[in-house]
């Protein structure tokens, strides 16, 4: 099913009339933040049968929650062998069945019956820029065995079948990740938890909170709310009163553009039917609304207007796929994704009712599901597995210094990851050289055996030596030797 994205601001678009906090409250959880960790928290919550109230400082999905590609797939942002060496075998594997059932809450609401015109499709991509093959047998072989999670190793050619670039070398397939109209699906996760109780007050910024006692006090600008349990499950704007846990989030905006209609010639160039994501974190690209390109690139840590990046998202595409020339850009959206330190998601308990569910920068759709599972089970249920997030602890994430360090880091990743995929390249077209020469001088040597000898291209013949020469290097024949021969 092909979808359809248009630029029409989300605040705009109809999906439903806002409703501000304007009377005073009482609920058992208050969430703070409408984006897609809030809303599973209170989806999840009103399901298990407590009253939620939702506060948003502007609308649903205004941020980074509604202007992402929608793809869907296990793991972490934090590579898993490091994931691993932090915490252990037995725990990791815990924690990426989390991430495994954090997907599969995605895959259940999204269904075109809950979310009409979600274009839930199969199939995620990653492909490598550089030539990996031995750690690429020995990550599957992880992921197989050890992590219970099916996928795929596809080799150059597979690769190269079906996205027509010299760029990408192997690739993993994860044939049960899925991808949806990430857009649509944030609204229709805020009318699901809506349909099921939940209270979502837009245009309602959270002034001050006093999460002292057994009921907190959250203060807006008309109204109170009190709760059993808050949970901060805002961004890098959770605003000045919960300003020390924002600064422990580095922001890091991440920009996107759709492309005009390419017609058929796409679907020739870019023949993977699902979303393509390579392995450094660069580029991520998916065919949408049957023709076009929507494609993610460009980051900084500054806030800009997204329309700016259209003519990088166009060079971009350009670099990868040559054949399709300069495309027309026609839609670019961006969001504020706030990453931590350690690269893992801040989960967990701060104090006795006050929860966090933040840091999903480069994280997924599908751990902030986890999270709202989590975090919903541990206040109803007493679940204690967010402890396994204990050891990725808040950290302060270095400031305006930071944000100048995380974006040289970028740029150098960058321009690291260029350098290695030219050098891959150049290494490639020499050992395709290598086994032309070879095959040059096979064929060669082959030939000499049935008649005259042809060398190969470029190869000179070899002088005779002087006929002298050659009678004095003759060793004497005796009788024997020559009845023999």
């Amino acid at each position: 099913m092909s979808e359809t994205f248009t630029s029409v601001p989300q605040d705009e678009a109809g999906f439903h009339e806002r409703e501000r906090l304007s009377f005073d409250l009482d609920a058992d959880i208050c969430v703070i933040g409408a984006g897609l960790a809030g809303l599973s928290i209170a989806l999840e919550a009103v399901r298990f049968g407590a009253s939620v109230a939702v506060l948003e400082g502007r609308h649903v999905g205004w941020n980074a929650s509604g202007n992402q590609l929608g793809t869907v797939m296990p793991g972490f942002a934090l590579p898993l062998t490091d994931l691993i060496e932090r915490i252990g075998f037995e725990d990791a594997r815990e924690l990426w069945t989390l991430s495994k059932a954090g997907a599969e809450f995605v895959r259940a609401n999204a269904t075109e019956e809950n979310m009409p015109g979600i274009g839930l499709s199969d199939g995620v991509l990653e492909v490598s820029n550089v030539d990996v093959g031995d750690r690429l047998i020995s990550r599957l072989q992880m992921l197989n065995e050890d992590f219970d999670t099916e996928v795929e190793g596809w080799q150059v050619d597979r690769v190269r079948a079906v996205l027509k670039t010299d760029r990408y070398f192997h690739g993993i397939h994860y044939p049960r990740a899925f991808q949806v109209d990430g857009r649509k699906y944030v609204h229709g996760l805020a009318a699901l938890a809506r349909r099921a109780g939940a209270r979502i007050f837009e245009d309602t910024p959270v002034v001050s909170i006093d999460h002292s006692g057994i009921r907190k006090r959250i203060v807006t600008p008309s109204a109170r709310l009190r709760a059993t349990h808050i949970v901060l499950a805002g961004n890098i704007h959770l605003g000045a009163p919960l300003r020390r846990l924002s600064e422990t989030l580095l922001p890091v905006w991440r920009y996107a553009g759709i492309t005009a209609p390419l017609g058929e010639r796409v679907h020739e160039i870019v023949a993977f039917k699902g979303s393509v994501l390579d392995s450094d974190g660069i580029d991520h690209f998916r065919i949408v609304d049957g023709d076009r390109l929507m494609w993610a690139s460009p980051e900084t840590t500054w806030a800009a207007r997204p329309q700016r990046f259209a003519g990088a998202v166009s060079r971009r595409i350009r670099t990868i796929f040559p054949q399709l020339g300069n495309v027309e850009i026609t839609d670019t959206f961006g969001g504020a994704t706030g990453q931590t330190v350690h690269g893992m998601p801040q989960i967990g308990q701060l104090r006795k009712g006050l929860w966090v569910a933040s840091g999903f920068g480069r994280q997924g759709m599908n751990i902030s599901a986890m999270a709202g599972q989590m975090i919903a089970r541990s206040i109803l249920w007493g679940d204690e597995r967010w402890r396994l997030f204990s050891p990725f602890e808040l950290v302060w994430a270095g400031g305006t210094t930071g944000r100048v360090a995380g974006q040289l880091v970028g740029i150098w990743g960058r321009a690291s990851s260029a350098a290695a995929g030219s050098l891959a390249r150049y290494r490639e077209r020499a050992r395709v050289k290598d086994r032309e020469r070879e095959a040059r001088l096979a064929e060669a040597n082959r030939a000499a055996g049935t008649g005259p000898r042809r060398l190969p291209p470029g190869v000179r013949p070899r002088p005779a030596p002087p006929p002298r020469a050659a009678a004095q290097d003759a060793e004497p024949v005796s009788h024997e030797d020559s009845v023999s021969q």
